[in-house]
Order: C-alpha cells, then sequence, then structure tokens
C-alpha cells in the first residue's frame, strides 16, 4: 500500500493519480525511491485540503493560493488528442500556476518528443510569439536540449495560455527541478549532466521571456528551505526532506 506523508490526503491523492493518464500507480512507479511523481503528490497533496496554507511561492508572481490541484488536465483549445497534464494546478485571484516537477527524469536518456500539426495550424497570439518560435527550432532542430524536455515545457505553456484566458487570469509555468548528488543506489549523479541542466534551464528562460505565459524556474530545495519557514508548514517541510533527501 502507498505510504503517504503524515496530513496527506492518501485517497484524495489516489483518486487524482488514478484519474491521469501516466499509469504511476498500476505501474509502481510512484513506489520507485526515485519517483518524481511522489515527491509532488506528498509535497503538495499535503495542501489539497488546505491551500490557503501555502504562501506564494518564492519568486513566483502569482498571489495568494484558493485552490490547489494535482495531477491537473490543462487543455488545447480543440478537442481531439492528447492534452497536457501538469504535475500540479495552484489558482490564485490574478493568476493560474502551472508546475511541472522533474528530479531524475533531466539526467536520463529518452526526452525525444514531437508537436503534431495542430500546433503549427493554431494562431497563438503576439503574446506567445516567443514560445512560438521555441516551437519552430524544436521541431526543426535548429535548437535541441538533452536534459531539459523544453517540447513539453512549450505544449504546457500552450495550455497554460489556453485555460487562463478562459479565466480570464495570468499564466505561470514553474519548473520545479532537483539538483540530486547521488542516485537511490548511492551511485553519483553527473555534475556535468546538472551543470547542463542549469545552463539549459537559463537559455529557455531567456529564450521565452516577456511572452503571455512567465517562465519561472524553481530549485526544490529553495522550495523547502522557504516552506521550513512558515510554522504551519514546517514540520511538513522537514518530512519531505526526511523521505526524498537532499534535493
Amino acid at each position: 500500500m502507498t505510504d503517504f506523508l503524515p496530513g496527506v490526503p492518501g485517497d484524495a491523492v489516489l483518486a487524482a493519480l488514478g484519474r491521469s493518464p501516466g499509469n504511476e500507480l498500476a505501474s509502481g512507479k510512484f513506489d520507485s525511491p526515485e519517483s518524481s511523481a511522489a515527491l509532488v503528490a506528498n509535497a503538495f497533496g499535503w495542501f489539497l485540503d488546505r491551500p490557503r496554507s501555502m504562501l506564494p511561492l518564492p519568486g513566483v508572481p502569482m498571489g495568494l493560493p484558493e485552490a490547489l490541484e494535482i495531477e491537473a488536465e490543462l487543455r488545447f483549445p480543440w478537442s481531439g488528442g492528447r492534452h497536457p497534464w501538469l504535475d500540479a494546478a495552484i489558482t490564485t485571484p490574478t493568476t493560474l500556476v502551472g508546475i511541472e516537477s522533474r528530479r531524475y527524469e533531466p539526467f536520463r536518456p529518452g526526452k525525444a518528443n514531437s508537436f503534431s500539426e495542430a500546433f503549427d495550424s493554431r494562431d497563438w497570439g503576439a503574446g506567445m510569439r516567443r514560445y512560438t518560435a521555441m516551437r519552430q527550432a524544436l521541431a526543426t532542430g535548429r535548437q535541441s536540449y538533452r536534459c531539459l524536455d523544453a517540447v513539453q515545457l512549450v505544449k504546457h505553456a500552450y495550455a497554460l495560455r489556453t485555460q487562463s484566458l478562459k479565466r480570464g487570469l495570468g499564466a505561470v509555468l514553474v519548473y520545479l527541478h532537483a539538483a540530486p548528488a547521488t542516485w537511490a543506489n548511492g551511485k553519483p549523479v553527473s555534475r556535468d549532466a546538472i551543470a547542463r541542466h542549469q545552463a539549459e534551464i537559463a537559455d529557455f528562460a531567456r529564450a521565452v521571456k516577456g511572452d503571455n505565459v512567465s517562465f519561472i524556474a524553481l530549485r526544490w530545495a529553495d522550495l523547502l528551505a522557504d516552506w521550513a519557514k512558515i510554522p504551519a508548514v514546517a514540520a511538513h517541510a522537514a518530512a519531505i526532506s526526511a523521505r526524498f533527501g537532499p534535493l
């Protein structure tokens, strides 16, 4: 049976995971010691029934949270095909915040992805021209990243733009990432790969800066340090660190 951290509403988290297409539970991936899904579900699942206990994420222009969803589907402006599922979505009075969490994934191979023709047939507007330029560069091979899944980030940005417009809100895409020194088996994670990941994040952020979906990179370690300063959340932050180790 999946073991959640104290205060995490397990039934609600399991229901959310069961709705998503990631197959984290049935595949057994959720119980892996390197699971990113388990990290984000435990960390943000704690706030499902107390979203107002979460202050704005550090460095993220968002306002005070009013609602939180984990495993959130944010749809494109068309009905068919596959639509993005973000690890978490936070709604504030002014902003829709989408969170994409990464733990060990950037240091593994297999980030090849592509864009369907539907993206070319849509006018995403001048406010998304930088993301569109990034999409075109990725699609043609003029831009590539080894550690950063930029294709997925662009798709998430388009979906956030679509849903934020429907709700009359601003939009922020948060890339919540880790830089673990070792794998779960104790083997060191390549320092070169960690440095490359950081450089690629910075490059992507520069490329899309100024568009209608703000892109914010946030380290898990910095988020937990911020939560540790909040009396009502400090014990939860400590429990995350104890369960998942240095991030």
